[in-house]
Parts: structure tokens; sequence; C-alpha cells
């Protein structure tokens, strides 16, 4: 927990340069138009806590703070920070939901505005001003920040993060291909051929908010099978589920020892400690690989492509988004949301961005000049994630159901089933569609 006052923020605000801010600001390309601001008149004695997923680059941490910092120091708010791990990110949000009190402000992930509408403020007034001033809101911006169905917005989403495929150029090499295939078939033989050569394959199965429900929901998508119809109605219990399900009793195979409880961490440190050599991941991975001296040779052999698309028109991703929730609750929302225009403007996002290496990328089209994009080209697969033509709980709207769908796993748990070898795949879709459709109702 860190707590910020004007102080504070004057040694932390001083920090920011240090940080990459001066150099990247001067030679910037990002374009803001001349817009007007909302009028957010700041409540006297204003005093903020916000609650967010704990960082998986250390900048995020530390340039997020030092942008509360100099919030802090130009308005004098107050303002307290805690991270928590992104298993506990949602708990927390229900917590504070269901008893009126807690943080003013909740970054929770991707559909949770969605599951808590009735207890959020509007925010129509700032989004409205983003994305006027940068270009305009990319498809999840939108998506997951307006009440679905209307231009109200409930959520202010700051950037996602998709999974594209990670691999190892030698191991992929030394079996006779020069790249994972981008078909389902060609995928499954490559998959086989890492296992057989000692150099496997492994994708997350556990209750993993970003890896467990990205490879789950690609596994459907790549075959057509999607959790709910354009109208909101159950469809997970289809042929095509029965298929994707199928298609993992071949290729879960193949897989690391251990996947079945992996968290969100649990590749990132196998891939590091070359136990595996081909997985789904943000570019967390590659950060962590290429700033450490002692893994600086497994980033130079480290790869990003698309998942497979399989039968899904475009890359099947939707990225795990980080998703701003203030609460009604609150005695400062001029102040909360002051605050987070102010982290969303330029002169701080454009260097929490960078120094991310794009971790997060940007959902306003304007930061697709930022530096970062054209730093690395093995990071430039991130750029335009944030326009990825998928959502949790796809292909229906985006409402409390299907967030809740999202947070209690039905698609992850059906899948493990299969992979455990606990429900032959026709249980398994028979028993998600049972769990969902208690959930949707319909």
């Amino acid at each position: 927990m860190t707590i910020i006052t004007r102080r504070h923020a004057l040694h932390l605000g001083a920090a920011l340069p240090i940080l990459g801010a001066s150099a990247a600001q001067a030679q910037s390309k990002v374009q803001a138009a001349n817009v007007a601001a909302p009028n957010l008149p700041i409540e006297s004695g204003a005093q903020l806590r916000m609650l967010r997923p704990v960082k998986f680059v250390q900048p995020d941490e530390d340039i997020w703070r030092a942008n509360a910092a100099r919030f802090a120091q130009k308005t004098g708010v107050q303002v307290r920070i805690d991270f928590v791990g992104w298993e506990d990110i949602n708990q927390q949000t229900a917590v504070t939901a269901n008893t009126g009190a807690g943080p003013d402000i909740i970054v929770g992930f991707s559909d949770a505005p969605h599951i808590y509408g009735d207890k959020l403020i509007e925010v129509s007034d700032i989004a409205e001003y983003l994305g006027k001033r940068y270009g305009g809101w990319m498809f999840q911006g939108e998506k997951l920040g307006k009440k679905s169905g209307t231009d109200n917005w409930i959520g202010l989403p700051i950037g996602g993060t998709a999974g594209p495929l990670v691999w190892r150029k030698s191991a992929v090499n030394a079996v006779g291909l020069s790249a994972p295939p981008q078909d389902l078939a060609g995928f499954l033989d490559c998959c086989r051929k890492l296992k057989a050569a000692g150099k496997p394959p492994g994708f997350a199965l556990g209750n993993a908010v970003g890896d467990g429900n990205g490879f789950a929901n690609w596994l459907l998508w790549s075959h057509g099978a999607t959790l709910t119809d354009p109208e909101g109605k159950v469809s997970i219990n289809s042929p095509a589920t029965v298929e994707a399900l199928s298609y993992l009793k071949e290729l879960y195979p193949t897989f690391i020892p251990g996947t079945l409880a992996w968290g969100d961490i649990s590749n990132n440190r196998a891939y590091s400690a070359n136990e595996l050599f081909l997985t789904s991941n943000g570019v967390s991975l590659y950060f962590s690989l290429k700033n450490d001296p002692a893994t600086r040779p497994v980033a130079e052999d480290t790869e990003h492509t698309i998942m497979p698309p399989g039968k899904a028109p475009g890359w099947p991703s939707a990225p795990l988004t980080m998703n701003t929730m203030i609460f009604k609750h609150s005695r400062y929302p001029n102040a909360a949301k002051a605050l987070m225009t102010f982290m969303m403007e330029q002169e701080q996002y454009e260097p929490w961005l960078d120094a991310n290496l794009g971790y997060w990328a940007h959902p306003l089209r304007a930061y697709k000049d930022a530096a970062v994009w054209s730093s690395d080209p093995k990071i430039a697969i991130f750029r335009d994630s944030m326009d990825n033509r998928f959502w949790n709980g796809y292909a229906g709207p985006i409402t409390e159901a299907s967030g809740q769908a999202n947070a209690e796993y039905v698609t992850v748990q059906m899948c493990a089933a299969v992979a455990s070898g606990q429900s032959s795949p026709q249980d398994a879709a028979r028993e998600a569609e049972r769990r969902a459709r208690r959930i949707f109702r319909r």
C-alpha cells in the first residue's frame, strides 16, 4: 500500500523523468487534439483510494505511482494505491460492490463494470473527452466501456494485453518448421513434435484470470464455438464445442505437466526456466527475459505470432483489459474522474505505455504512434490487439451474466474437465451449458 500526499508527491513525482518521460515526450509522434476538458471541480478535502491489479512488469507500478504522485502534487488530493493479485481482484471488487464501502476506484478486468453497473457512476464525460482528444476509442475500448446497447460509459478501459503464441525459434526450427503452423491440424502436429523432442508446449488450464480464460476462449472460437449467440442465448453445448474439446483431448498430452493447476504466472516461470518452449502470453514474459542478463539469450530466441485462427474470421483473442470503475459510494466522484483523466493524458500515459514495452496496449487510437511500437519488432504484434473483435461471452452482449460466467471460469473448467479425463467432451459441454443457463437464465 502507498498513500500519496502532496509532500510525498514531491519525491515520487520527481522520479518520473528518470523513468524516461522527458526524452520520450520531446520526440513523441502522438497527436492530441485541442479539446476542452470536462469541468470537474474537485471536492474540498478530497482523498482517494484506488485498488488495481499487481504489476507483471516493474515499470507498470513505478510509473503508475509516479503519475499518481504528480496528480497529488498538482491538486492536493491524497491518493492511496493498493496493488492486489490478479486472482483476488474479482473477489475484492465483489465485496466493495456488495457492501457499498471501500475503494473509490477499482481497476478491474475487462467486463467487471458490466457486473456491477448499478453500483458505478457514469463516466461518459471523461470517456468522450478522451476519445475526441486521442483519435477515438478502439473496438475493445468502446465494447468494454459502454453499457451494452447504450452510449453510456460505465467503465474506462486503460489498456489490454493479448495472448499470442510465444515460442522458441530454435525449438520450432529443430522439429523442421520455420514457425508454428496457423492451421489447427498443423499446430497439433507441431506440438506433438515438440513434445517428442523434449521441448514441450503448455497452456494454462487452471483458474487463471488471463491465461486460463484466454486459452479456453481461443480453443472455442478457433473451432467456431461460442458461449452465447448474438442474442445472448446460451450456445455452449454445440457440435462446435464438442469438436473443440475433442481437439483438446489430442493437444493436452503434448503439454508440460502441471498445467491444470496453472495460474497467470506459471507459464512465465516454466518458459524462463527452459522447461517450456511454446505457450501463450502477454508481453510481460518477453519483457522479463529481455531485461534480465541471465535470460537475454532466451529473449533473443523468442518469437510472437497469433494463435491459430482456425475457423475464426480474425485473431481469436479477447485482450485482458484493465477497466476502471468509480463507485457511487465515493464521496469524491469529481476527484476520481479527474485522476483517471489525468492518468490517460499523454504526459502521463505515453511514458507508462512505453516503459511497459506495450504490455498494456493502448485503447485510444492516437497512441498507435507511441515510441514503444517501433522500439522492437518482436512486440509489434501487440499494437493493434485492442481492435480484436472477440470478447468474453462472445458472441452475445456484454452483460452482468457474461461477466459472471467469465469470473466463475465456466469455459476454463469445462476444458480442464476434458483434459484431466474427468469428463467426455459431450458431458463437459452439457455441464457448461447447465452452469451457463443458471447464470444467464435463458
